[in-house]
């Protein structure tokens, strides 16, 4: 039987771009991510559940809450339907896969580990759009009675990502310009 070590180098030595180091590593960290949203969903329904769902102050200006978000963000388009339900499982689904295209025929490091988190957190929560019926969002940051729009693990890491591809356009594109 061919040892991990031996089937890794022959993965690494295809002249296959998408199985690239970076490309194997962003896989991992999809994995990671996915996995860490959807644990964090199950640990915080399953504690706000022991709390009758009341809010949980953690610090004065962090609470966890449930709330159950069948739109996209923000809310937007909540409570529209069926049709609006397979809808918002339908074109995320797809945007994902686009860009794990594109992120496989990337060769760009930052690009590639930017769309990684996009698309984890949007395998998150499409995982929960399927798995529930709604997206699960619990953090809820405060200052002054003002409270942010809740979120979850997957959503951060679409934000995260986003920043990832906004720095690499702006920064990396300038000097790839030059």
């Amino acid at each position: 039987m061919p040892s991990l070590r031996r089937g890794y180098q022959l993965i690494m030595a295809t002249d296959r771009q998408w199985l690239s180091r970076p490309h194997l590593v962003a896989l991992a960290t999809i994995v990671c991510l996915v996995a860490l949203d959807m644990v964090t969903k199950d640990w915080v329904i399953n504690l706000l559940a022991q709390n009758a769902f009341r809010p949980i102050e953690v610090t004065s200006f962090f609470n966890l809450v449930m709330v159950w978000n069948t739109g996209v963000s923000f809310g937007m388009f909540a409570g529209d339907g069926n049709s609006a339900h397979w809808l918002l499982v339908l074109l995320p689904g797809l945007v994902a896969l686009g860009m794990a295209i594109w992120m496989f025929q990337s060769k760009q490091v930052l690009e590639i580990f930017g769309l990684a988190f996009v698309i984890s957190g949007a395998l998150g929560n499409l995982a929960d759009r399927i798995g529930r019926g709604a997206v699960a969002d619990f953090f809820d940051f405060h200052v002054a009675g003002w409270h942010f729009w809740a979120f979850n693990v997957a959503d951060a890491a679409i934000s995260i990502g986003v920043a990832i591809l906004l720095y690499d356009a702006f920064f990396n594109a300038s000097k790839s310009d030059a």
